[in-house]
């Protein structure tokens, strides 16, 4: 009995170190553009991806021929948005905006456009999965986009200031 255990252990873990390793770049990178940090400093997107493969780890018995990737995007969607809920208060309303492309976007925004743009999910399963109706998530990812496409220039310098104390 305890040889059938060990087997399917040993099983279980090579299925998955196989998985991880396909699927954890792809999924890093999600991460990171879902935390909005730089690719080589990363570490709420590291931390992220970790919990998310622990969780599938711990569910991978029960996947019954479900995709593993599906089930650690959604791990680590749902752990971007109850951080960004519990950091923020509120999904979208952000204290400080990170750095990056996507920096400029509330977390409720990246999660939505990475979702959608990034991973191919449709509108219907984002909808599902963050418990939203589809017209919002469409709303919110065309904003979203429309942001990234057409960016608001940034403030100018108060040069007129500056000038104004040089001058004796």
């Amino acid at each position: 009995m305890r040889e059938r255990h060990a087997s399917r252990d040993a099983r279980r873990a090579r299925e998955f170190e196989a998985f991880v390793a396909g699927a954890a770049g792809r999924l890093l990178h999600a991460a990171t553009l879902l935390t909005a940090e730089a690719p080589d400093a990363n570490p709420r997107a590291r931390r992220l991806l970790a919990v998310a493969l622990a969780h599938t780890y711990a569910s991978w018995d029960r996947l019954h021929g479900e995709d593993p990737y599906d089930r650690a995007r959604q791990h680590l969607a749902t752990r971007f948005a109850r951080e960004a809920w519990h950091r923020y208060g509120v999904l979208g309303a952000a204290r400080r905006r990170p750095e990056g492309t996507l920096g400029g976007l509330s977390p409720q925004e990246r999660l939505i456009l990475v979702l959608r743009l990034y991973e191919g999910v449709a509108e219907e399963q984002t909808a599902a999965l963050l418990g939203l109706p589809v017209e919002r998530v469409r709303t919110i990812c065309d904003r979203a986009t429309a942001t990234l496409l057409h960016p608001r220039p940034a403030p100018a310098p108060p040069v007129a200031a500056e000038a104004k104390a040089a001058t004796p």
